[in-house]
């Protein structure tokens, strides 16, 4: 064996309940989405692996936030309404496009996708986790955590408290979701900081991964650069990104998502036909948005957009997955004439690139995995402990503070757009501390009630993707008040608990408000 092939992807997204709200909230469409173009194609593809008996290794992180909202019974009941439009809506234009034999052709393609995607939820009882459990419990698919929040972890270096907390309620959240201990950790936007390391170790967390240059910067030079585990201290092990299977996938000039033949994302009928038809399918205020429904294919630059074809789009993924596999096995050739040691390729993906952006992206996973395991015996698919174990020499070094973000570090995060997010966060940051250790282990039940809703408040407050939005531009305003809703529920459950005046009504209203964690106790930020 001359390879062996880390494939890794990153399911997450914040926390998005708004329960009671009308109209709804926009925002919780993401989780919809998600789960119809991300999550049920993966497990989809892996139940397809699973039964032509291929041996596939794939390393997967879930957040807290998100299997919290995978398990939540209103968000569970607002997919199957979600799909139940979907259906009306496919339905609706298998009429409408009779008049074209393609649309009409797709239209059905879509109704029998929605109708399947309905078919298996519903055989799983709603619960998504349960479907990918079985993959955890065969071997094929190793589950890694992340913390609480997805709590940028370099930015809340200051406060010790605040950073364990993270990973504590990170851990147990896992614990509690997958019935394991994590043995690795997907840190937030990659975010390490010098010293981590002891509080993983704390957690029992073994791996992590990072971006190519906190390797390639790290001192003394790693000698296998990315393409062997470094230790770092603790006995906590650091993988490095690899750039070429990266750019392959996520690069907008020579990723593979770029090829005319795939589906275009920015071509949707929520966006294309009239309101008056679509208005029923759309955002209640008339704010129009993606239905999942779409008829084009990349075609090109231009803004002409030709049909999309899926068997077209189906041989472009075969051909993909073959020069990904490929690519590997050169690469893998190369660095094992030198060094004589086995390369390790960490490819790590946000997950809800493949499906969600890259409609494909499931089909060419699935290509790769067949292809590795049938027509190839030089580089096989390993989960980071197995690699360890395996190969014959490790390296260690000591790394710096680096991010996986643009150019590298905390500039996506912390800048004139966001800046005015921490004083807010370590206003309240250090307040939970302060009140923790005041309230350690109290008796009085109202107390505790108080404590633990600011405590969840608090991580709420402290998530990465509220600063990247107001970074990003996009849905700024919704980030903005994230940030304010969070800090002034903080506040005023702290002035209730400073002055002893506990509103029960108050108190329950804020707890249904944000019902994230219900076993976290405030402790954790001790």
């Amino acid at each position: 064996m001359i390879g062996y092939q880390v494939f890794v992807l990153h399911a997450h997204l914040p926390y998005v309940r708004h329960k009671g709200y009308e109209p709804q909230f926009i925002e919780e469409n993401w989780l919809n989405e998600a789960i119809a173009e991300t999550y049920i194609p993966l497990l989809q593809s892996f139940r397809n692996l699973k039964n032509e008996n291929v041996h596939f290794r794939i390393t997967m992180s879930f957040t807290p936030t998100l299997v919290t909202m995978l398990r939540d019974e209103y968000l569970q009941d607002k997919f199957v309404k979600y799909l139940d439009k979907l259906i009306d809506l496919s339905n609706k234009e298998v009429s409408r496009t009779t008049y074209d034999p393609h649309l009409n052709y797709l239209s059905k393609y879509y109704l029998h996708k929605f109708e399947e995607t309905k078919k298996l939820f519903l055989s799983l009882d709603k619960d998504i986790i349960s479907g990918f459990k079985e993959f955890v419990d065969d071997g094929s698919l190793e589950v890694i955590t992340s913390a609480a929040t997805h709590g940028f972890l370099p930015s809340l270096e200051s406060e010790p408290s605040t950073v364990r907390a993270q990973l504590t309620m990170g851990r147990k959240k896992h614990k509690e979701t997958w019935g394991i201990e994590p043995r690795g950790i997907w840190l937030p936007e990659c975010g390490y900081y010098k010293g981590l390391e002891n509080y993983l170790a704390d957690q029992g967390i073994r791996y992590f991964f990072v971006d190519n240059h906190a390797i390639k910067n790290s001192t003394p030079r790693p000698k296998y650069s990315v393409y062997a585990p470094l230790e770092i201290g603790a006995g906590v092990f650091a993988f490095g990104r690899d750039l070429e299977s990266s750019a392959q996938v996520w690069s907008a000039q020579e990723g593979y998502p770029g090829d005319y033949r795939y589906r275009e994302y920015y071509r949707d009928i929520g966006f294309d036909l009239e309101f008056e038809y679509i208005k029923d399918y759309i955002h209640p205020e008339g704010i129009r948005f993606n239905t999942g429904l779409k008829y084009h294919r990349i075609t090109g630059k231009s803004d002409f957009k030709d049909y999309y074809h899926p068997d077209w789009a189906k041989e472009a993924a075969g051909n993909h997955a073959e020069d990904f596999l490929r690519s590997r096995i050169q690469q893998a050739k190369k660095f094992n004439s030198v060094e004589n040691q086995p390369a390790v390729i960490v490819s790590p993906y946000d997950a809800e690139l493949y499906g969600h952006w890259w409609y494909e992206g499931p089909q060419f996973i699935e290509f790769l995995f067949k292809k590795m395991h049938f027509d190839q015996h030089e580089i096989e698919s390993a989960h980071p402990m197995q690699i360890i174990g395996l190969l014959p020499r490790i390296q260690s070094s000591s790394m710096e503070m680096s991010s996986w973000g643009e150019s590298g570090y905390a500039d996506v995060w912390i800048n004139p757009t966001n800046e005015w997010v921490y004083k807010h966060v370590f206003e309240c940051s250090i307040a939970m501390n302060q009140l923790t250790h005041v309230y350690f282990r109290t008796q009085n039940n109202d107390f505790r009630r108080v404590l633990n809703q600011m405590a969840r408040e608090v991580l709420l407050l402290q998530s990465s993707d509220w600063p990247f939005i107001m970074k990003m531009g996009t849905t700024t305003q919704y980030a903005s008040k994230r940030i304010r809703v969070h800090t002034n529920l903080f506040l005023e459950l702290k002035a209730m608990l400073e002055k002893n005046e506990i509103n029960q009504e108050r108190l329950k209203a804020i707890e249904e408000e944000h019902p994230i964690f219900p076993e976290l106790e405030f402790e954790i930020f001790s």
